[in-house]
């Protein structure tokens, strides 16, 4: 079978939004070709980046690829998709181009195209992202794998917002903690939670294909016994309580459940989120200081802001 690929040109900061759009519309997959990588210096080489080829990148900004089958696909898509980007200017977010592409690809080239550009990844001091067709070992008995494979969810884990979260979740959750990850996307943060040692995990998101993507991760890394993913609207319906609620995805999806939070936040417990561009952050804050909740803690990371928020 064929596919087609659609491809956005967009900026780094629009990358998840842009991603998805095309995962609500129908994608299949979706696959993200930054140009920073070409430049980047590696700390570490695990063989995750070799010949890369500069044709393959934008000069500027990142291209969005989503992969949609021969039946999803219409010329009505690509005219709401570039509404639906162009948009995010609305939103705070800098759509950059927003330009669109399209072209047929054959099943063979979709299933392995994207896969090259997703190799090993360090991406706090104790947790390392692989992809679960790539081999690796841990470097030291500290260092917790998370396998995961993004399939039709976004969030590989080397997205700033990703990185931001992990960072947060390393520092506040402790051995035993109980954690909502709310929009949960591929189940990075919750099989990170795990990994890093929470006693329970919720997992919750809205969109059924990213529920059972985050399932099928949540088994890669074998931690069925402690997260429990299922489909949820933010918090809505959620009776129980955690120790930490972390939710990367946003800002304006963030405030519109910031004041719930400390219902299901034990006293003493943290709120981490991220997913929030630096021109949103003070909006952010305002809407945890209404809730009652005190910012503990505020990381960067170019233009991206992520919280640390305690109930007292």
């Amino acid at each position: 079978m064929d596919w087609i690929e659609v491809r956005i040109h967009t900026s780094r900061e629009a990358e998840e939004a842009t991603a998805n759009f095309l995962l609500e519309m129908g994608a299949e997959g979706t696959s993200t070709a930054d140009p920073e990588v070409l430049t980047r210096t590696w700390k570490q080489r695990y063989g995750e980046i070799v010949d890369l080829d500069p044709a393959d990148y934008p000069e500027e900004g990142i291209w969005v690829t989503g992969y949609f089958s021969e039946a999803k696909f219409s010329e009505e898509l690509i005219h709401r998709l570039q509404e639906k980007v162009e948009g995010l200017a609305d939103f705070g977010l800098d759509p950059g181009p927003a330009s669109i592409l399209h072209r047929t690809v054959s099943e063979e080239s979709w299933a392995s195209a994207w896969k090259a550009y997703y190799k090993p990844t360090k991406v706090t001091s104790r947790l390392t992202v692989k992809p679960v067709w790539e081999d690796y070992e841990a470097k030291s008995k500290d260092e917790q794998i998370i396998q995961l494979d993004p399939g039709m969810a976004f969030g590989t884990g080397t997205h700033p917002t990703t990185v931001l979260s992990l960072r947060l979740l390393e520092k506040y959750l402790n051995t035993g903690d109980r954690v909502i990850d709310v929009g949960c996307g591929s189940g990075i943060l919750s099989a990170a939670a795990a990994k890093l040692g929470a006693g329970r995990v919720l997992a919750l998101d809205l969109d059924p294909v990213a529920v059972e993507n985050a399932k099928k991760n949540i088994g890669y890394n074998q931690v069925e016994d402690r997260v429990q993913v299922r489909q949820g609207d933010l918090l809505k319906g959620v009776t129980g309580t955690a120790n930490v609620v972390v939710a990367n995805i946003l800002a304006e999806i963030i405030l519109l459940f910031t004041a719930d939070v400390p219902r299901v936040l034990e006293t003493g417990g943290t709120f981490l989120a991220s997913g929030i561009i630096s021109q949103k952050e003070a909006e952010v804050v305002d809407g945890m200081n209404r809730a009652g909740l005190e910012v503990v803690e505020r990381i960067h990371d170019g233009d991206w802001v992520a919280l640390a928020a305690r109930k007292w």
